[in-house]
């Protein structure tokens, strides 16, 4: 599980870094791919890297509604980077990969935002995340 720990982390840090540069997640995927490939110390993208950041590219405009819609007194655009980029990732991977338990994408976010976000962020993200979940049978239908 430690891989998809890396993954998941690496998939964060794409979106964050394309908000960051206001580029598109594909854009900084193939970059991150390309810079692997001509630096052998930096290390492969992994499969299901490239899976979470395509999959958010996919679902991406239906994802920041969705965050919109149901965080309480924030709105997207006021949001810290790092937590909107969490949530965007923890979206995605909860509405739309079958293969992961809730609890398992839950868990990882709120470590995500432990580990580089602010004190706050944490219940942030598990509350509005946690949400979510409750509601994804009816998001996947309306997807």
């Amino acid at each position: 599980m430690a891989a998809r720990n890396t993954a998941r982390k690496r998939a964060f840090q794409i979106i964050f870094e394309g908000d960051q540069r206001g580029v598109g997640v594909l854009t900084v995927l193939a970059d991150w791919v390309r810079h692997a490939r001509s630096d052998t110390r930096q290390p492969p993208v992994s499969e299901y890297t490239m899976q979470l950041v395509e999959g958010y590219a996919e679902h991406a405009r239906r994802i920041d509604e969705l965050i919109a819609q149901y965080s309480v007194g924030w709105t997207i655009d006021r949001m810290p980077v790092v937590d909107r980029s969490i949530l965007r990732l923890g979206a995605y991977e909860l509405i739309w990969v079958d293969e992961t338990p809730d609890a398992v994408v839950l868990d990882e976010m709120v470590q995500l935002a432990k580990e580089f976000s602010t004190d706050e962020s944490p219940s942030f993200v598990n509350g509005l995340l946690g949400r979510l979940k409750e509601l994804k049978p009816s998001l996947r239908r309306e997807a």
